[in-house]
């Protein structure tokens, strides 16, 4: 709420807040010691969930009774860190003491929503299926090693940014666990640190009192809709006050020449380690940067009647696009250096992807429930401060880029591909509840002023703030009940489902990499290559694999098409010798293990078609090895379960 003194909106200055708790060592520093404290929190509070023999979720409501007890915990403490800093005259204690609340308690919300529903299983959200199989394959891929290896195909550089993976795996080595096993860990924790930076942030850029619940209310709206994809969930907790400060970087009327820079490099950083995290929303961070630079550009062109004013905004773009791209070299490198060596046509389909709700805008202001309440009082507010308020401005270019971002992926369905504007709903979702949360005070604030300021009117707008944040945030399970439920019902690394079910054929895994150690001694994983329809292996064994899951997720290198076209040619080869000597004149390393399931005289896996612009877009079909193909001393065959485990021998 509003100081008593002064219940009108308080006037914006022209940039972030300045002072001497603003110098950039000291935000770093902050930064770092808030990170700390998360983490704490976080591994703390995930090993205590651990030590008890919870039921599965999907099967009681235990724990989620107990994810509603800790996360109102953490709201008081929250609550007390606002408290604190709204005191006439606090101490330096006392504003420390508010600063390791809001953290610990930021953190604390976030561990508990997401490992209190997931304590019984070792399997994050999602599970091990659909794309946590390729994020669990790619974690398990740079676990093996440090190396910026594609995380299927051998001898192949990273496509996809490396930074949440390579960080995940060296940890995962560091501490002799699977990568499978430390993803749900490593994950919860990163987006607990993520989460309080942001606050950090925050608490720079608006006043204290703000800041706590605009980093709450992203927060819980990046984890509804983003936490599944973990690598990106810490992008989006920086992304809304990061355009906050890019605005303040590049837009400041009537300040002198040396205005701006460190706005600008943090920024840069921020689109930086975007692009080395996730490529989609360091794509739209960058993009509304570009609009912010062009807006602020005709907005001084217009103020001075003179092109030359715009310079100043030009060169800080370009200084901030020059710290972002030297930054996102760390993980690009490697795959641009290897382009011109290596063909890319027709074979990347990441963007072939159309559900139902990349075909529409979405509107979150106009749905029945507390977020959309909260969406259409930002909307509001963007609406009516955009004239005066810096906020509104950034909050307002950010959303106005969703859209037009949104308008251009359906647009470019007319040229066989897409933008995947359907991934950015939570981004637009942060904006406007970050808006949301700022008219909610100054609305309040206004009303009394309005109507004569009564005694209790502060008293209840606090107590409505404080339990539409409890019911969002105890619905939280709820809205993330599917991947829950999946992380429970699939069949971890151990070969165990943690709703205690009879697993999959998971379970079969370990016996099969046994087999293929014994078969091929002296042989690290990394230097195999694996056929296979089952590529959840993959996922759990650092194996490289010939094809992978889908096109989509397959690196624009590999040829996918071509592989798959190799594959059937295979499957069509008259004898063993006509199969053995296709395998030695394949363009790339042959498969030395075939992971097959049998039927009848013949060998089978499933393979994967793009059938974009269909929805599903991926079509999955079956191609068959006569088993007379395999009858040669060059081949050795096992049956481990379900599988046969095919083995070509070294020098055969």
């Amino acid at each position: 709420m509003l100081p008593e003194s002064d219940p009108r909106p308080r006037a914006e200055s022209s940039a972030p807040r300045t002072g001497r708790n603003w110098g950039a060592w000291s935000v770093l520093g902050e930064a770092a010691a808030a990170a700390v404290v998360a983490a704490v929190v976080a591994v703390v509070g995930l090993k205590a969930f651990s030590v008890v023999h919870w039921p599965a979720f999907d099967s009681s409501n235990q724990t989620r009774a107990l994810t509603t007890v800790g996360q109102v915990c953490c709201l008081v403490a929250l609550g007390v860190s606002i408290a604190l800093t709204r005191l006439r005259t606090p101490s330096r204690r006392q504003r420390w003491a508010a600063k390791l609340l809001s953290w610990a308690g930021l953190s604390g919300f976030v561990t508990v929503t997401l490992g209190m529903p997931l304590a019984a299983t070792k399997l994050y959200l999602g599970g091990i299926s659909v794309d946590q199989e390729f994020r669990t394959e790619y974690l398990t891929r740079l676990t093996d090693s440090p190396a910026l290896h594609d995380m299927t195909y051998s001898g192949l550089p990273a496509y996809y940014p490396a930074g949440w993976f390579w960080i995940g795996g060296r940890l995962a080595a560091l501490l002799g666990v699977p990568g499978w096993e430390i993803f749900k860990p490593y994950a919860i924790t990163v987006i607990a640190v993520a989460a309080v930076a942001a606050l950090v942030l925050w608490s720079k850029l608006v006043r204290p009192d703000l800041a706590v619940p605009a980093a709450l209310a992203t927060t819980a709206v990046v984890l509804a809709y983003a936490a599944p994809e973990p690598y990106g969930a810490p992008v989006a907790l920086l992304l809304v006050p990061a355009l906050i400060l890019a605005w303040g970087g590049l837009h400041r009327p009537g300040a002198s020449g040396r205005w701006g820079w460190g706005a600008v490099a943090g920024t840069g950083l921020f689109l930086g380690g975007a692009a080395c995290f996730y490529t989609l929303y360091f794509a739209i961070a960058a993009a509304t940067v570009a609009l912010m630079g062009a807006v602020a550009a005709g907005l001084a062109w217009r103020a001075h009647g003179s092109w030359r004013a715009a310079l100043p905004v030009a060169r800080r773009l370009a200084a901030t696009a020059a710290v972002a791209g030297a930054l996102s070299m760390v993980v690009w490198t490697p795959y641009l250096l290897a382009l011109p060596s290596h063909p890319t046509a027709g074979s990347g389909t990441a963007f072939h992807y159309l559900p139902e709700s990349g075909s529409t805008l979405a509107m979150p202001m106009f749905r029945l429930s507390l977020l959309g309440g909260l969406c259409l009082i930002g909307t509001l507010w963007l609406l009516l401060r955009a004239h005066a308020s810096r906020r509104a401005q950034a909050l307002g270019l950010g959303v106005a880029a969703v859209y037009i971002w949104s308008l251009a992926s359906m647009s470019f369905t007319v040229l066989g591909t897409t933008l995947l504007s359907f991934r950015l709903e939570p981004i637009l979702a942060a904006l406007l509840s970050a808006a949301g949360v700022f008219g909610f005070v100054e609305g309040a604030g206004a009303i009394w002023s309005g109507i004569n300021r009564p005694p209790g009117f502060r008293t209840a707008a606090l107590a409505l703030g404080a339990a539409g944040a409890v019911a969002f945030c105890q619905a939280l399970p709820h809205i993330m009940a599917g991947p829950i439920t999946t992380a429970y019902t699939d069949t971890d690394g151990d070969g165990v489902r943690a709703d205690q079910r009879p697993p999959s054929a998971v379970s079969h895994y370990h016996e099969i990499d046994r087999d293929i150690a014994a078969q091929l001694p002296g042989l690290l994983r990394r230097d195999v290559v694996v056929l296979t329809g089952d590529t959840t292996f993959l996922a759990y064994y650092p194996y490289a694999g010939f094809q992978a899951a889908t096109s989509h997720y397959a690196n624009p290198m590999a040829e996918y098409k071509a592989r798959d076209a190799a594959i059937q040619e295979w499957a069509g080869r008259k004898s063993p010798a006509e199969l053995l000597a296709a395998l030695d004149s394949c363009r790339w390393t042959a498969p030395a293990v075939f992971l097959f399931r049998e039927s009848g005289d013949d060998y089978t896996l499933r393979l994967a078609e793009d059938v974009y612009p269909n929805d599903p877009n991926v079509k999955r079909y079956t191609v068959a090895f006569p088993k007379k193909l395999f009858a040669d001393p060059a081949f050795h065959a096992d049956r481990v379960g379900p599988f046969t485990v095919i083995t070509r021998h070294q020098g055969e």
